[in-house]
């Protein structure tokens, strides 16, 4: 196929594919921990990271790692401080990182900067490919080790506690791996939509799985399946990757639904006739 003959489109596959492995991952512990909004924290604070980059002459996504990691600590210090207000640590850091990528965004050219916006999945350069290989490799590795811990975490806390779960290093390093996601994910999907990829596969999964393991096998599938749809309609009608992928995977979200209202009603009716 033509569209395999570009080196920069083969490796925006295989970058996207590897990520749609491991943000699913990611996106069900936090939509199942009710941390939806922790996707848009972080990835605001990577903006002042790539921001900080800039203007230091490193990596910009060397700069969104370091700044995602520290807002995820954050986070987590916050939550253990005030364990009743959980959901306050997501918005404090939020604040920050938007106030901070504002401050910081007016002092760099607007070209470098505005790319991690929306992202640009086809600009990968090496040294990005190997960070989102290797952020691949340890979230993957990560998530199969902790599996039941993670399950446990998401289940209960308290209920994961008595169990013998240790549940402050869990969710250290779940807020870490998620920091590490989201900050190599802006390069790609932009960092303005890099949240939406953590839910929206994980709420289409929701409406097939029937357990954990099913709706985390349906979401990763559903994910790798918005992102090779989404790089073919952008590639053919030369629109934005990362815009093209949530919207293809929104429009699925939405046909799933209507599909299983249709279904219902379907079902309710034969129901009443029989």
């Amino acid at each position: 196929m033509e569209i395999f003959h570009f080196e920069f489109m083969r490796r925006a596959f295989i970058v996207g594919i590897l990520l749609s492995a491991i943000i699913p991952c990611i996106g069900l512990v936090v939509v199942l921990k009710r941390l939806s909004m922790i996707g848009d924290a972080l990835s605001h604070s990577s903006l002042a990271g790539v921001a900080g980059g800039l203007l230091m002459g490193v990596n910009p996504v060397l700069g969104a790692v370091v700044a995602s990691v520290g807002a995820a600590l954050g986070i987590e210090a916050v939550r253990r401080k005030l364990p009743r207000h959980a959901e306050m640590a997501v918005s404090v850091v939020m604040s920050a990182g938007v106030g901070l990528a504002g401050v910081l965004s007016g002092r760099v050219s607007g070209a470098g900067f505005n790319s991690f916006l929306f992202g640009s999945i086809v600009a990968i350069s090496d040294l990005e490919m190997l960070l989102v290989c290797a952020v691949s490799a340890v979230v993957l590795a990560v998530s199969v080790l902790l599996y039941k811990e993670l399950f446990c975490v998401c289940l209960d806390e308290r209920l994961a506690r008595l169990a013998g779960v240790p549940v402050s290093l869990v969710n250290l390093l779940f807020v870490i791996l998620t920091a590490l996601t989201v900050s190599v994910a802006a390069r790609t999907v932009g960092a303005l939509v890099v949240s939406s990829m953590m839910v929206v596969p994980v709420a289409c999964g929701m409406q097939v799985g029937r357990s954990y393991r099913g709706t985390l096998i349906a979401s990763v599938l559903f994910a790798m399946g918005f992102t090779v749809t989404g790089l073919f309609i952008s590639y053919y009608a030369k629109l934005a990757s990362g815009g093209t992928i949530v919207l293809t995977g929104v429009a699925a979200l939405l046909l799933l639904l209507l599909g299983k209202t249709l279904f219902y009603r379907k079902a309710g009716g034969a129901g009443e006739a029989g």
